[in-house]
């Protein structure tokens, strides 16, 4: 999907209220449109994204972020073997992924190496392959500057245009009254058109997107499958549940040539374990989507069905996960947890799916607000070295033991904090834009007492979410933090640090007006 149409779908009513003049300031010179740079796609994409961190519907979801990532990084280093993605576009732009809280079906790319993703989506598709198959079509429309392409095919297209375009989008995802409110003398309507995808483009980013998947391991079947689930939905006269249909129409020609391409390929097995998980995580979407409490029970008592036991295996896992979350929703924990040896069972030897269950557990835990609890859950885990924890570990175990070592401080409950504080600056120094760990980072360090070293993980979480004013109030209060409390170790390191952060967050400030002083 076209960037700029695609925000429409996940930025609140809220946003709308603005006005475009506010938006178009926010929005990066592009200059000639025929020629838009690296850098001013990647500076208009921050803009965006700068929104959606702020949005309601935006995501974070330690387990679905880890899964899309690891479809997400085999796709870009499958962009980068075929040669689709040059060292200076992987340096430039940011290839980050977001998770948007809509039930929509829809994935979009936008400017600057972004990729959204709603929670519909991940919830529709049966298998891993179908879900990369749709990112990576996205990915091939970054990587083929297709947004730049687009936008500079209109060469007078100006940020308040754009900024029209964007709240008339935004209005007519709401609601057709707001739209007509919003629309200025039909501008943004036109401009609309005249940017989607064309033809070719899609084609292109078809073509493309079905090497990278191949690349990365992939079973390109997933193309025609998921373009199977497109196509029924379209016959099915679509009433808006599919808004991916809307900005990628599909052609007959665009479904030939995906079935022509995959007779050339041999028919691959189908892997049971990656079924699985990608049932559990779909399972976890639709619950996470807020569908309210008649579905979630409706869920929940699926796991009672007795025909149940006659569906496929990875089937009967996401009904049974799907169950069990749906009750630690309802805050019925005993009947939860009562699901859980059953999923265990059903399991047997699928050990990443087992992984999931035990964080689903510790999850149940944290919603009781019994951190002894979360971390018995996870003690297979923190037992191990913290180099080998994953992503979610590190989130959890540091969320938990910074929370008991401040209601309940102990011996063992320090180490284990200081095991999991060690853990997560080593994560935050090789990913520095992941705000989450950042922020959990932080309030470890403040149960530790480190409040100069926490208020500068404030400031990075702040700087990673784009939201530089806060940033400033951070690393400020961490100054006035160094100068009235007497220095801990490694605290003359962190105020050095602190000085140069708040340096860079000021530059940018100060560029973001002269910006807004040009126009």
């Amino acid at each position: 999907m076209l960037a700029l149409l695609a925000i429409s779908l996940w930025i609140t009513p809220v946003w709308s209220q603005r006005s475009e003049t506010v938006i178009a300031n926010s929005l990066p010179a592009l200059g000639d449109g025929s020629d838009i740079t690296l850098s001013a796609e990647r500076q208009l994409g921050d803009r965006i994204v700068r929104e959606l961190y702020r949005d309601p519907d935006y995501l974070e979801d330690p387990i679905l972020d880890e899964y899309l990532q690891s479809i997400w990084q085999p796709l870009v280093k499958g962009a980068q073997a075929r040669g689709e993605m040059t060292p200076e576009l992987l340096e430039r732009f940011a290839w980050k992924i977001f998770i948007g809280r809509d039930r929509s079906i829809n994935a979009f790319a936008l400017p600057g190496g972004y990729l959204g993703v709603h929670l519909g989506l991940i919830s529709v598709v049966n298998t891993q392959d179908e879900l990369a198959s749709v990112m990576a079509h996205e990915l091939s429309h970054v990587t083929q500057r297709h947004i730049a392409r687009s936008i500079g095919d209109q060469a007078r297209m100006s940020p308040l245009l754009i900024g029209a375009m964007i709240l008339g989008m935004l209005a007519a995802s709401k609601s057709t009254q707001g739209a007509q409110a919003v629309i200025v003398g039909g501008q943004a309507m036109a401009a609309q058109s005249q940017l989607n995808f064309s033809r070719d483009m899609e084609r292109e980013a078809d073509r493309i997107g079905y090497g990278v998947m191949s690349e990365a391991g992939f079973d390109t079947q997933g193309f025609v499958t998921m373009f199977g689930k497109l196509q029924q939905a379209a016959g099915l006269n679509d009433r808006g549940s599919f808004p991916y249909l809307r900005s990628h129409p599909l052609s007959s020609e665009r479904i030939a040539d995906m079935q022509a391409r995959q007779q050339l390929q041999t028919p691959r097995p189908a892997n049971e374990a990656k079924d699985i998980v990608q049932a559990i995580m779909s399972a976890r979407a639709r619950v996470l989507a807020q569908p309210g409490v008649g579905a979630l029970r409706a869920w929940a008592n699926e796991a009672t069905d007795t025909n149940m036991e006659t569906q496929a295996l990875n089937k009967r896992i996401g009904i049974l996960y799907g169950a069990a979350l749906s009750l630690m929703q309802l805050r019925d924990f005993s009947a939860a947890r009562a699901l859980l040896p059953r999923l265990r069972l059903a399991l047997g030897g699928h050990a990443e799916a087992l992984r999931i269950v035990q964080l689903l557990e510790m999850e149940m835990s944290f919603k009781e607000n019994d951190m002894r609890g979360a971390l018995r859950a996870l003690s297979s885990t923190t037992q191990l070295p913290s180099s080998q924890w994953q992503r979610p570990e590190l989130i959890f175990v540091a969320q938990a033991s910074a929370r008991l070592q401040t209601a309940s401080p102990s011996i063992e409950t320090s180490q284990l904090l200081a095991k999991s504080v060690s853990a997560l600056q080593a994560w935050v120094l090789q990913s520095p834009q992941d705000a989450q760990a950042w922020q959990i980072l932080a309030s470890a360090l403040a149960a530790q007492g480190r409040n100069l070293a926490s208020l500068r993980a404030e400031g990075e979480a702040q700087l990673a979410r784009m939201d530089f004013g806060a940033a400033v109030d951070r690393f400020k209060a961490a100054q006035d933090a160094s100068r009235k409390n007497p220095p801990q170790m490694g605290d003359h390191i962190e105020a050095a640090i602190v000085d140069s952060r708040l340096r860079f967050a000021h530059g940018i400030l100060r560029e973001q007006l002269l910006e807004r002083q040009v126009r």
